[in-house]
Order: C-alpha cells, then structure tokens, then sequence
C-alpha cells in the first residue's frame, strides 16, 4: 500500500475519505469549542496528513492555545502535514516522524486534552484494537476528548470497540449512523488519571489491504 498516494482520496470531498474526514473534523472542532479556557495539549497516533486536526486548528479561535504532536511513520504524508502547519502558521504543531505505536513519542505530552486514533483501528487485528483501547486512557486526560474511527466491513466492530472504551472508563458522547458505512465516534475520559508507560507498543500496523 502507497499511504501517500491513499491520501488522494481526501481531496475529493464526496468520497468514502472525505465524508469521513468531515466528520472528524466536526467532532474536533467540537472538542475544542467545548474545552476549558487556558493550554491545551493534542496528539495524533499514525497522523497521515494532519488533515483532521491541522484543517481545524487553521481558522479555530482556540489555534494559539493548542500544542500539538503529529505521529507518522510516512516522511512523505509528514512533510505535507509539516507543510500545512507552516502555512497556517502553527507554530505549536509539531510533526514527528516515527513509529506511531510507540508510548514513548507521547510521553512528555500525555496525559492530552485531545487524541486522535483515526485511520488506525481497521488497519490492526481485533486483538490489537482491544490492546489500543488500554492505551487510549493513560494517552487522555480526565475530561479530555478521544476522537477514532474504525470501518463498519462485517463483522461491524465499531459496537465492540464502543465497549472496550466504555470499560476502561470513556464515556460515549457521540457515534456515526452506521448508514454512513465507516464509523466515527467521540468519546471522553472519565476515568481516574493513569500513567503512561514507556518503551511500550500499543499496537502493530498491519494494514486493512493485509487484513482482507
């Protein structure tokens, strides 16, 4: 799979990738309309482009608040989300180019006010899904946002990734029609805070081509 080439398909706001992406960025746009006044901290796991945090952050009020940490292991779709930050002038943005699914690219900014695992979840084995969502608490904040996505291809584990969440203290504030055919949802973190540990991986990339 060419993951910069795959990106395409955002360009064309009608199509499977666009609809989505409208979608994620409405419910980041939400997160931030609706967090406490004062810093606040993001990280993106397997950040492709930054489209859905970079294309909010451009023109929100909170852009100069918001200190934020791009995960991608691509250096193509790196050097694109590096760019937009740029050009929107972002100056808290940074992009890391690296192996998302290591702990220790998020340590110093964990716990986060945002996260985001989107284009991460169908990409991994339902075993890996679950062992994700053990790392989606430690990666946010109490009160903070998690904003992911997973595709809705049977068997539909969006309901089961709703309930991982849920067990390990996410409240469930919002998730896409399943008419929609790709999931989206938006959860936050009521639980107690929880340290997140070093030298871990949450996940391994497999990817959905791979999958089947």
């Amino acid at each position: 799979m060419d993951w910069h080439e795959w990106h395409d398909a955002y360009d064309t706001p009608d199509s499977y990738l666009g609809r989505r992406l409208a979608l994620v960025q409405s419910r980041v746009r939400l997160a931030l309309d609706e967090a406490p006044p004062g810093p606040l901290t993001a990280v993106s796991v397997c950040a492709g482009q930054g489209r859905d945090l970079i294309g909010v952050l451009a023109d929100h009020p909170r852009r100069g608040d918001v200190r934020a940490r791009l995960v991608e292991l691509d250096g193509r779709n790196a050097e694109v989300a590096a760019r937009a930050a740029g050009a929107a002038g972002l100056s808290g943005v940074e992009v890391v180019v690296g192996d998302a699914a290591s702990t220790d690219h998020y340590r110093d900014l964990a716990p986060a006010d945002l996260v985001l695992v989107c284009g991460v979840l169908g990409n991994l084995t339902d075993e890996d899904v679950e062992r994700t969502a053990d790392f989606c608490a430690p990666l946010c904040r109490p009160g903070g946002t998690l904003v992911w996505t997973r595709h809705r291809k049977a068997p539909d584990l969006v309901p089961r990734v709703c309930g991982w969440l849920e067990e390990r203290g996410f409240e469930r504030l919002w998730v896409s029609d399943p008419a929609l055919g790709f999931g989206v949802g938006a959860h936050r973190y009521a639980g107690e805070p929880r340290p997140l540990p070093s030298g871990e991986r949450m996940f391994t990339f497999v990817g959905y081509d791979r999958l089947g």
